[in-house]
């Protein structure tokens, strides 16, 4: 057998520009060398600016996201350990997304494991990483002997991606982050999927925004997403359905990390309720209930989460991960008496009185970048105190009483930009506009 050709990244760079598929072989050698880092970061960059205008077929797709999943350890669950399926839900982002960490104490609670591997911000979206990294003494980044642990006992726990689970993701995610490349549905495939197949999953539930604050600015573009990513993931062996939601505003009444931790809370405990919010997390959370096998249908899977935060199940479930993973054993209790906050607090009055007409979703988000709640490069670090709270939402009336949103800034100049920025991404009316679409538009299940 005749010796393997030397491996040179700048002709795979070169075959994937000039729009050739590559072979299985020169994928693997790839992202081998994005895990060994025998391929300099501008090679990776330049892979993936490449794929981001020439594509990747299904066949490339599956080959990737396996490649990218066995580039490190994969989890293997003892089922003899767990009293339930082990499943999980990835979102594609937006602004103020705080589904997940919602989510998994409220499936948790229905008698799932739920073993939620999340990535840091990426552009004008906030991170489930950033806003855990909020949390006191929270580790992010356990072994994977206390990962266990916590799912097996508790019932799920939330980390971020380590060196050992999908470590060419972990590399790849962050140069996409400030080379323009994010917006790519081969590679955004094989980033959620190499994690989720590392994770050992029984089943997946993906949630894919659209919208002008999500990275698929329009339907159709979420739309092929999510086909790509059920079939990748089932093409893999991994049971998947996803749901279409609307991300043309923000989610939920806040946008930054402490933030949101704290509207988790209010919500988790039932002093919180934005309509959307809740919308899609019950969505979201039936899916992940019926795939996984603990509910018949949607109607019954949607009565078990709602039972689960009356009572106060889904909220214990997010104390006790908290608690096992190192943070404060009463963050639910006394939310303030832990996250941070922001020195500086001002209201964004609107430039007129009236109803909000629409949202530029994406430049509130990069309001809150602006403030220091996002980065611009690769291992900035970020201010989890700042960000928006209050926000107002489609149809709201705003007036010199009622501001788009309150400011949390480390400064004045800061909070004077952001406001800035806030009024300007508001189009205000004179009278309500006409009813939005839902906020949950479809299901894909194949």
């Amino acid at each position: 057998m005749a010796d393997e050709q030397p491996f040179l990244p700048q002709e795979v760079i070169r075959a994937k520009r000039d729009g050739r598929p590559l072979t299985t072989s020169e994928i693997e050698r790839f992202v081998s060398g994005i895990t060994d880092g025998s391929v300099g970061d501008g090679q990776v960059a330049a892979f993936a600016m490449a794929v981001f205008f020439q594509g990747m077929d299904i066949d490339e797709r599956v080959t990737l996201t396996d490649a990218m999943s066995r580039s490190g350890d994969r989890m293997q669950w003892d089922h003899a350990d767990l009293h339930g399926p082990v499943v999980d839900k990835h979102s594609t982002g937006g602004v103020g997304d705080k589904v997940s960490l919602m989510l998994a104490p409220l499936v948790a609670a229905c008698g799932a494991h739920v073993p939620m591997i999340s990535g840091r911000g990426l552009g004008h979206t906030g991170g489930t990483f950033d806003k855990l990294e909020s949390i006191p003494g929270y580790k992010t980044k356990p072994d994977n002997s206390l990962f266990h642990k916590v799912v097996a006992e508790v019932g799920c726990a939330i980390i971020g991606q380590t060196s050992v689970l999908a470590p060419a993701d972990g590399r790849l995610y962050g140069i996409r982050d400030v080379t323009a490349t994010v917006e790519s549905i081969p590679l955004i495939t094989a980033s959620i999927l190499s994690k989720k197949l590392a994770a050992g999953l029984d089943a997946l539930v993906m949630d894919v925004t659209f919208g002008n604050g999500a990275f698929m600015s329009t339907y159709d573009q979420a739309e092929e997403l999510a086909h790509s990513i059920v079939a990748v993931a089932r093409g893999a062996g991994l049971p998947t359905n996803a749901v279409l939601t609307d991300m043309n505003q923000v989610l939920g009444y806040t946008a930054g990390n402490a933030l949101e931790v704290q509207e988790t809370i209010e919500w988790l405990v039932g002093d919180s309720d934005e309509p959307r919010l809740t919308e899609v997390v019950l969505a979201l959370g039936a899916e992940m209930l019926v795939l996984s096998g603990l509910a018949g249908d949607i109607e019954s899977a949607t009565a078990s989460l709602v039972a689960a935060r009356a009572d106060g199940s889904a909220a214990e479930k997010f104390q006790q991960m908290v608690s096992a993973l190192g943070g404060p054993a009463d963050l639910v209790d006394k939310p303030a008496a832990h996250l941070a906050s922001a020195p500086v607090n001002r209201p964004a009055a609107p430039q007129r009185d009236g109803y909000v007409q629409a949202v530029d979703t994406r430049a509130v988000g990069l309001a809150v970048v602006g403030l220091g709640g996002g980065r611009r490069n690769v291992g900035e670090d970020i201010d989890h105190a700042v960000g928006l709270s209050d926000v107002v939402g489609v149809g709201e009336r705003v007036d010199a009483e009622r501001p788009l949103a309150i400011v949390h800034a480390r400064n004045d100049a800061d909070a004077a930009a952001a406001i800035e920025a806030v009024r300007a991404a508001y189009s205000i009316g004179d009278d309500p506009p006409r009813q939005a679409g839902p906020v949950v538009a479809a299901r894909i299940t194949e």
